[in-house]
């Protein structure tokens, strides 16, 4: 009885080398073939482990025209680069007003008094808005300034972020028969905010204005 105990377990050793052997062969299918055999509930190929350990994290991002095999064999997110330094997700907002068009601003020629009460915006932002207009103004009768207008500049010069006294000193000085009042036709947050207009094209806008 020992005998035969010991000439199976010998079988069984063989057969287990033989698998061995076959897991680790330098053919792939020989691979597949003892997993098959040997009815285990294994699901990853030879060299997934490996691809495991270099997978790129999801947030990866690379560019289509710098894609390579190794990257969609590694499954490696392939997304065009964006260019845009202000969010996506503002711009796909349907309350979102780009502060960099000019559409968005409005020129109004106006005699003193004009009859505008300007407010400071939170300090965090900076400028002045438009609070109200005085029933029968200059400004009312105009039509081009709104209540809640960003005041950008007053004829050539640009006080966007300015504080409520040099923003204000900037129409108290001007001499013209006429000043022009440039205003954004949106929030605070729109014009100052992270998708706000850089000072370089507020200062373009301007002097072309």
């Amino acid at each position: 009885m020992k005998s035969i105990l010991l000439l199976y377990s010998t079988i069984a050793a063989r057969s287990a080398t033989t698998m061995l052997v076959g897991a680790f062969s330098s053919t792939p299918q020989s691979y597949f073939a003892v997993r098959h055999r040997s009815g285990t509930s294994l699901s990853m190929g030879l060299f997934d482990g490996v691809k495991d350990a270099f997978s790129a994290p999801a947030a990866s991002s690379i560019n289509s025209e710098r894609e390579t095999p190794i990257d969609r064999w590694m499954g490696w997110n392939v997304k065009p680069m964006d260019d845009g330094s202000r969010s996506v997700a503002a711009k796909n907002d349907d309350n979102f007003v780009d502060s960099m068009d000019d559409v968005n601003y409005k020129t109004a020629p106006l005699k003193k008094p004009m009859g505008i009460v300007f407010e400071e915006n939170d300090e965090e932002y900076g400028g002045i808005f438009v609070l109200s207009l005085t029933e029968g103004g200059i400004a009312e009768q105009d039509g081009t300034i709104k209540p809640g207008d960003q005041l950008v500049a007053v004829n050539k010069s640009k006080v966007a972020g300015f504080a409520f006294d040099p923003a204000l000193g900037e129409i108290v000085k001007s001499e013209e028969e006429v000043t022009n009042l440039v205003v954004f036709r949106g929030t605070q947050e729109q014009l100052y905010g992270p998708t706000g207009a850089s000072q370089e094209w507020l200062d373009e806008f301007v002097a072309k204005n």
